[in-house]
Order: structure tokens, then sequence, then C-alpha cells
């Protein structure tokens, strides 16, 4: 499976950047606990994987993939807090907050978001493509923030559907960064204005597909297997994809995604292989 593959290449690039970092102790140690050795690393190795699409080579793509992990982890930390959601469990072990304290918790999440973008302009050559990278980035960050307000907080008019309401949540709060790592890795892969669209596409798809997914695991696993806290969402009231659509319907549902996603990458050929790959994976992924 080319996720394990990729998984050990991000790991290992992690690991030296963490390793290289000259901040106080107790927050590499807080940096190193929330970001290493556990996770699907699923958007750097779609940055990797779309750069090579695109006709580049993985290298070209490491300090895009790296910023992009730092911005998800980001977000879980910030997500797992008392204020938000009060998780105890997130890969497997404790929180970083219950690990270390909330206030190095919040502290750490605040520095993988300005690390993010320090590590996109010290490893990319071409002033043009930072900037481009870091707008990318930058732009889904706001998104994915914007759909934790919707998620956690609300703000929606009473005109908006049950069903809009969870689309524009998933659109937001997930597909955001997942988009944003297919569209970095073609920046990075020199990818012209129909590939980007395509990468775009199938960015999109697997996004949407990913939180279906990830909201089917939630009522079908347990804690134990899938490393998080399970049930949690719909004891809160929080909208899902289950309570929604519909058990039968979200399978309909990822099954249509996954087609689109391999369908905006009919123009790639076989450079495109390990994306159709990665989504049938993610697809029936169990955890």
């Amino acid at each position: 499976m080319i996720l394990q593959e990729l998984r050990v290449e991000i790991e290992a690039d992690l690991t030296r950047r963490i390793d290289a970092l000259k901040e106080p102790k107790l927050l590499r140690e807080a940096l190193r606990y929330a970001l290493l050795g556990s996770g699907k690393r699923l958007r750097p190795a779609l940055t990797l994987l779309c750069c090579e699409a695109a006709g580049g080579r993985r290298d070209d793509a490491r300090s895009a993939a790296a910023a992009l992990e730092l911005i998800h982890t980001f977000s879980l930390v910030h997500d797992d807090l008392p204020a938000m959601d009060d998780d105890q469990l997130r890969r497997g072990q404790p929180t970083l907050h219950v690990q270390a304290g909330e206030a190095m918790a919040i502290l750490a999440g605040d520095a993988m978001m300005c690390l993010a973008f320090q590590w996109i302009t010290e490893g990319t050559a071409d002033a043009k493509t930072t900037s481009r990278l870091a707008q990318t980035l930058a732009e889904a960050t706001t998104k994915m923030i914007v759909g934790q307000v919707y998620d956690t907080v609300g703000g929606f008019s009473e005109q908006v559907s049950r069903a809009d309401r969870l689309h524009l949540i998933h659109q937001h709060k997930t597909a955001a960064l997942l988009r944003a790592a297919c569209r970095m890795g073609g920046i990075c892969g020199g990818a012209d204005d129909t590939q980007l669209q395509a990468l775009t596409g199938y960015g999109e798809a697997i996004g949407m597909m990913f939180q279906v997914v990830d909201d089917l695991l939630d009522v079908t696993q347990t804690t134990e297997h899938v490393g998080k806290a399970t049930g949690k969402d719909r004891q809160a009231g929080k909208l899902t994809s289950p309570d929604v659509l519909g058990p039968e319907a979200c399978r309909a549902e990822v099954d249509r995604l996954r087609r689109d996603a391999q369908a905006a990458l009919s123009g790639f050929g076989e450079s495109a292989q390990p994306l159709i790959e990665l989504c049938e994976y993610m697809a029936v992924r169990t955890k």
C-alpha cells in the first residue's frame, strides 16, 4: 500500500524538522508529542503524490507536505481542548492538553500554525511558488476554522436545511485541507491550469468522502479500534452524515464521491495510479 511507504518518508522528514528546532525544550517536547509517531499522514501523502502526478519529484513538495501536516495537527490539538470537544484520546494516546496541560496545548497549536508558513518559505526556492503555496494554505486554514465555527458554535440562518448545513461543515472543516493538499502538490510539481483544476476536483471529492466515512466509523467502530472517542458527536447533538442522510445513503454517497474523484484524474494516465489506489483505500478504511 502506497500510504505505508509514504508514511515512513513523511515521519522521517517531520522528525528531522522537529529535531532541528531551537525553541524551548517544553515547546519542542509538546510539538514532538503531538506531531510524531502516529497518524495516517494522508494530507502530506496527497501533496507528494499530486506533485508526482503533475510531473514533479517528491522532494519538490516535502516542505509543503510537512506544512500541511502541521496545520492539520494544530487543528486536532485545538479541537481536543476542553473549550471545544474536550477529548481525552487522540491517535490512540492521551490528547496533548491531558499530557502537557491546556496552556501548553494552546501554545503548541499556535506554534504549529506559524511553523507551517516558516517551513514553506524556507523550503521553496522560487518566490512565486512560495507565494502560491502560502496563499493556498492560508485560505484552506481559514476555511477549516470557519468549518469549526459552524460545527461547534453554529451561526447558520434558519433557512439553511440540515443537509445544506452538513455539507457546508464538511466542505470547510474537512475538505478544505484535503483539497489544499492536492493543489499544493500540483503547484510544487509545476501543474498547468488544467491539471491543477483536475487535482482540485479530486481533492474536493476525497475530502467530502473522507468525512462521510469518518461519520460512519463514529457510529460503527469502537474507541479502541479508531484511537479516539466515538459517538461523541451524536451525543453532543452535532450534525453527522448518518443522522442527516441515513447509513445506506451515506454508503451510496461514498461510492459516488469515489467515482467522482477517480474521474477527475482521467487525464493523468499512469502517473495518477497511486492517487486512485489511495482513493480506494479511503473509501473502505476502518479507522
